[in-house]
């Protein structure tokens, strides 16, 4: 089969998806405003403030928007010099020796969107980047290449996603931001409203132990 012939095969199939994919939309659309996007979020556990390392990777499994292949990957890419020029925590490249793993998604912005599944989410062997006082320094894994790119439909996913996991953990996130262009640079709205409650966690805990410790008597 030449190349003609199968980029009109994936060209009809994606536009089948599309159109399945626009009608579970307009289903699903009126019990996803029904739902409040933000709600008042408790206070982060001690460990999320105590940490000095993160990891920024791309949440699993997400697709590639068809428009913009590299949108996630430059979304992490923001997302650590977000956290570099906060300066609070070393930004790691192995999410084996972080403390904090974060992980993200860049939104389409739309109910439903074409997307490529194994798209060119590669990256460089290796990064050195600094700021006044912090460095980064790692190797990134290259995904691999063999895999070709598959055309498909996202349903939802419109907003982009911010999501923190202590180290090691399997279950659900300890802080989840989810909201359009949060992932925006330059604003980073999405790392300042992290910053924001860890900062508040931080502040309570000291609180907290000022109020518990006895007073000494005159």
């Amino acid at each position: 089969m030449n190349t003609r012939v199968m980029k009109e095969l994936l060209r009809k199939r994606l536009i089948d998806m599309l159109g399945l994919a626009i009608a579970i939309a307009a289903f699903l659309a009126p019990m996803a405003l029904a739902k409040p996007k933000h709600k008042k979020e408790a206070i982060l556990p001690d460990f999320v403030w105590q940490a000095q390392s993160v990891a920024v990777v791309i949440l699993p499994d997400s697709p590639e928007p068809a428009d913009d292949p590299l949108a996630n990957h430059k979304a992490q890419e923001n997302v650590e010099d977000a956290f570099l020029k906060w300066g609070r925590f070393r930004v790691e490249q192995e999410r084996s020796v972080a403390d904090l793993i974060i992980e993200v998604r860049k939104g389409s912005g739309k109910i439903a969107n074409p997307t490529i599944s194994h798209g060119p989410m590669d990256s460089p062997p290796g990064t050195i980047e600094a700021t006044d006082d912090t460095i980064r320094v790692g190797v990134k894994q290259r995904q691999p290449m063999n895999a070709a790119p598959a055309p498909g439909v996202a349903v939802g996913g419109s907003d982009d996603v911010f999501e923190v996991f202590s180290a090691g953990s399997e279950g659900a996130p300890i802080w989840r931001y989810v909201a359009k262009d949060g992932l925006k640079a330059p604003g980073m709205v999405a790392v300042g409203k992290f910053r924001e409650a860890v900062e508040e966690a931080e502040q309570a805990a000291k609180q907290q132990s000022s109020k518990s410790t006895p007073k000494k008597n005159p």
